[in-house]
């Protein structure tokens, strides 16, 4: 069984490489060391490397690996970095990140919802990545104790770039969110320099980010 996922895995690795998503050998690497197999429900583990969101519970999904690998490339991360992710969801995304910047990186990931913190951790730990740390939260609001932050990401749909966000992020990084409303958001990259450089990358839909700086609950 184990053999079949990495045949599929690495298809869709090759497949993702000949669009030109994944570009650099950083993205390449973490997605053939990271199996989203473990990440997915069990009842789902057989589309496990297909190119689409899965359900994971409470009305959240596991991102599609062609999102998921745009925005790691966007992300331009590097060796011993510190970042935050708003919206652990199943985990996957962030154990990607961690094999990215190595054991001397860090990753915060904050969840909204409990239960699926703790399919996260439990994910998380699965993988064996000890550099990812869980927290349940309001991720609109980021995490104080650990900033500031390298890398910011946000994996749910923003109405607005959250204040508290940009404020954690370190001078000279890179936070990226999809910002719109419900139903439709553009992907955008924010570098804080002396000044917010912000580019767009294309439309995507995510599930709404909720907090106090998302959208509301209802």
């Amino acid at each position: 069984m184990r053999g079949l996922f990495e045949e599929k895995c690495k298809k869709l690795v090759n497949s993702l490489k000949l669009q030109g998503i994944i570009k650099s050998k950083e993205v390449e690497n973490a997605f053939l060391k990271v199996p989203r197999h473990l990440f997915v429900p069990e009842d789902l583990v057989e589309d496990a490397y297909v190119d689409a969101p899965l359900p994971i519970g409470a009305g959240q999904t596991i991102s599609a690996p062609h999102m998921v690998a745009i925005m790691l490339e966007l992300l331009e991360l590097k060796k011993g970095q510190k970042v935050l992710e708003v919206g652990a969801g199943s985990g996957w995304n962030a154990c990607l990140i961690a094999e990215i910047i190595g054991e001397d990186g860090k990753v915060f990931t904050i969840e909204r919802i409990p239960e699926i913190a703790d399919f996260a951790k439990r994910n998380v730990e699965k993988a064996g990545y000890d550099n990812v740390e869980v927290i349940v939260g309001d991720g609109t609001l980021g995490y104080e104790p650990a900033k500031p932050y390298d890398r910011i990401i946000v994996t749910a749909a923003a109405p607005i770039i959250p204040e508290p966000l940009l404020k954690q992020l370190r001078r000279n990084g890179i936070l990226l969110a999809p910002v719109g409303n419900r139903f439709c958001q553009e992907l955008l990259k924010v570098v804080k320099e002396e000044e917010v450089k912000i580019t767009k990358h294309g439309y995507c839909v995510f599930v709404p980010l909720v907090g106090k700086y998302g959208f509301p609950s209802s």
